[in-house]
């Protein structure tokens, strides 16, 4: 049984609580993951960052509590969280099923449906707050219309940081910037959703019980069709059974499969800035089918 006492102190300063043992957790691309047992049992992640941006972790726990507040799908419990860190009530990691893909499926469509208030309503795209995505600040200032939130708060301003960076060409750019002109004809309009906002297979957690968690959200009320194109991006185990069990929930729009690149042009900018590589190109080629 070890135990680090830095990383314990600080968490007995946060839970009120003694902590028996730490473990490093691998996995982590921006945080540092330390498991904790503390004395009454209770196991927890604790993710630290050394000078994270201002209100880097205040804005994950926002996310989780927002999406768990439907109690549509599993959504670890904040139990501290402070300008170094947060911590979480821990999730035994198991293996993905066809049972639990299903399960999920019908919980992603309800987290969804439970829009900005919880009610469904009408409210605008985006969310009261800035947030994160990984490290890179996230705009959410709203918008009326999913197509101008898109343009002006997801594709342009990582556009703009790869640019700045070196790692989106002229060319590149140019097809994306052709793109946002006719985003209000490309895809349907719908009330906002719940999103988780970052939903790739890294932050989707199976469990030993047959249950699938979200964790690390870069939540927003969005459109619903950005959550499954980022599934679709780096592949999730089991995602077909995903799409059936959630369209037996929320059937989606006509053709809503010939969206999907257009969907994943923002994580792929967001790859780009952060990155560089091919994900630009990537992008690039993405936005050409839609000209």
């Amino acid at each position: 049984m070890t135990r680090q006492p830095l990383v314990a102190r600080r968490a007995e300063q946060l839970l009120g609580t003694p902590v028996v043992s730490t473990a490093p957790v691998a996995g982590g691309d921006v945080a540092t993951a330390t498991k904790l047992r503390l004395n009454d049992g209770t196991q927890a992640l604790m993710k630290t960052l050394a000078h994270a941006p201002e209100g880097f972790f205040a804005a994950e726990a926002r996310g989780l509590r927002w999406l768990a507040e439907p109690a549509a799908v599993g959504v670890p419990e904040v139990l501290a969280v402070d300008d170094d860190c947060i911590i979480i009530r821990w999730v035994e990691p198991g293996r993905p099923s066809t049972e639990a893909a299903e399960l999920f499926g019908r919980g992603l469509a309800r987290l969804h449906q439970a829009g900005p208030d919880g009610s469904g309503g009408s409210g605008g795209f985006g969310a009261e707050q800035d947030g994160y995505i990984a490290k890179l600040p996230l705009p959410n200032k709203p918008a009326e219309t999913w197509a101008e939130f898109y343009a002006v708060r997801r594709l342009l301003p990582y556009l703009k940081l790869g640019r700045d960076r070196g790692t989106v060409d002229d060319e590149e750019a140019a097809a994306v910037e052709a793109v946002v002109g006719k985003l209000p004809d490309l895809v349907p309009e719908e009330p906002p959703a719940r999103l988780h906002g970052d939903l790739w297979n890294g932050n989707v957690l199976w469990d030993r019980e047959g249950r699938v968690w979200l964790i690390d959200p870069a939540a927003y009320a969005g459109h619903r069709e950005t959550d499954l194109a980022m599934l679709a991006l780096f592949g999730l185990p089991h995602l077909d059974r995903v799409v059936t069990a959630y369209q037996e929930v929320a059937p989606l729009a006509e053709d809503w499969e010939d969206r999907i690149a257009l969907h994943q042009l923002f994580p792929l900018l967001v790859h780009a800035a952060m990155f560089g590589g091919g994900y630009a190109a990537r992008a690039a080629e993405a936005a050409r089918r839609y000209l």
